[in-house]
């Protein structure tokens, strides 16, 4: 059984910010990256073209569709204030978990979640390490790797499943990552900031979860709040 160690509000904090500042704008680099690896891909792939015996990856190189979490933010965005996702401050999360029986959702990476996460948070990864090797998958490493990013991830595609495995549908959710995101728009993001945290709210709604809440500011700001905090070693 894991050990479960309090953690105090200002341990870890330098470290927890770096961990923070490379992935909260995953999303983003997920973007760019595509871009640079529909471009390697396909040159990959000519490349190929000169082997008979690759051409079953050559044939893998094609990007798959589209994803739900893939569609456009402004799109995102809109569905979520339709269906009245409603963000909450670090505070007012606590409360709610404490008197209320809401479930806070760590959607952050694993290792992320063990170094330190709100006590009784349930994680389930939104986003996981490249795991295949296709053809595509290769140029999707390679589009990491430029931004010096040699452990790349994908859209975890089991993440509703596994959500559906631990927390029942009519249960009230406030979905928390590093940073994150917020939909309040201000003058140098109008549409306000796309997150990790954002993107699971929206998928959860997409599949029939009808209570839903995001953490304004993430988790970031809950740890530098001093909010009770664990971590599993």
């Amino acid at each position: 059984m894991a050990a479960v160690t309090s953690v105090s509000a200002g341990s870890s904090l330098q470290h927890r910010f770096h961990s923070i500042t490379s992935s909260c704008y995953s999303s983003t680099k997920e973007s760019v990256t595509y871009g640079l690896a529909t471009t390697v891909s396909r040159r990959f792939s000519l490349r190929l073209s000169y082997y008979p015996s690759t051409l079953r990856i050559r044939n893998a190189a094609t990007k798959p569709a589209k994803s739900p979490a893939e569609e456009e933010w402004s799109t995102k965005r809109a569905y979520l204030l339709e269906k009245r996702v409603r963000s909450v401050e670090p505070k007012e999360a606590l409360r709610l978990q404490q008197e209320n029986n809401f479930v806070i959702l760590d959607v952050r990476p694993e290792a992320e979640f063990k170094e330190a996460h709100p006590e009784g948070a349930i994680n389930v990864q939104i986003y996981r390490l490249i795991k295949e090797w296709t053809a595509w998958d290769i140029a999707r490493r390679v589009a990491f790797a430029f931004f010096g990013i040699f452990s790349g991830t994908e859209e975890n595609p089991e993440f509703i499943q596994m959500v559906e495995s631990k927390i029942n549908k009519d249960a009230k959710i406030i979905v928390a990552c590093s940073s994150g995101g917020t939909m309040k728009p201000t003058q140098n993001l109008p549409e306000g900031q796309q997150s990790r945290s954002l993107i699971a709210a929206y998928l959860l709604i997409l599949n029939g979860y009808t209570n839903v809440f995001h953490l304004e500011g993430g988790l970031y700001n809950w740890f530098k709040q001093g909010l009770p905090a664990v971590s599993e070693e």
